[in-house]
């Protein structure tokens, strides 16, 4: 007789049980059900700019650790100057192998960013001169020895007029378009020294 009422009491369970499992289920499809721990769906977290009583400061925002590195950035250890400049020069070499693909893309940044003010030979004489000052042009003997690491330096941190470009254009993307300005440098047809100080000279200009 115990083994009876042991069987229906368990039986009664399990039906309770069963009864009250089938209330998180919908017919729906799209409805996520009845949640019976809300905790472990919805954590409680704290705003970026709420004070928050764990953190040593009290603040929840924390400032990274000294020394953090984003995830692909490439950390150069220059300053603006015209020393580290030629230091970059000596110390860095051009990662990216001149392939099509990477001419081609260092082709589109040149376009993109550098063609306003260089124009689309390199020569100084882009769309927006002589509203702007005409930047030299990158067959001038100075331009042509210039070395590769020195070129990024310029880029990443600007020199004279010329601001720095590092927050628009990738690291990977600024040695894409030294690539393509050494291809114009040595470009079959490309006018001489000569041709260009005549063409950057104010009565040359159009």
């Amino acid at each position: 007789m115990s083994v009876m009422r042991t069987m229906k009491a368990s039986a009664f369970l399990a039906l309770a049980v069963l009864s009250v499992l089938s209330t998180g289920c919908r017919r729906d499809p799209a409805s996520p059900g009845y949640t019976y721990m809300p905790d472990m769906a919805i954590p409680v977290s704290y705003d970026a700019y709420a004070p928050n009583p764990n953190t040593r400061d009290g603040q929840t925002l924390q400032r990274p650790v000294p020394g953090t590195v984003p995830r692909g950035m490439h950390p150069l250890h220059y300053e603006v100057t015209a020393t580290d400049a030629e230091r970059a020069g000596r110390e860095l070499a051009n990662p990216i192998a001149a392939t099509p693909a990477a001419l081609a893309r260092g082709e589109k940044v040149f376009q993109t960013f550098c063609r306003v003010c260089h124009g689309d030979l390199g020569l100084g004489n882009g769309p927006i001169v002589p509203k702007f000052p005409a930047p030299p042009s990158y067959r001038t003997e100075r331009l042509l020895r210039m070395a590769d690491g020195q070129i990024f330096h310029t880029i990443t941190y600007g020199t004279a007029l010329m601001p720095s470009y590092a927050s628009q254009i990738t690291a990977d993307d600024r040695w894409r378009a030294i690539l393509f300005v050494r291809r114009l440098q040595g470009a079959s047809g490309a006018p001489s020294e000569t041709q260009t100080a005549a063409a950057e000279r104010p009565e040359g200009r159009r």
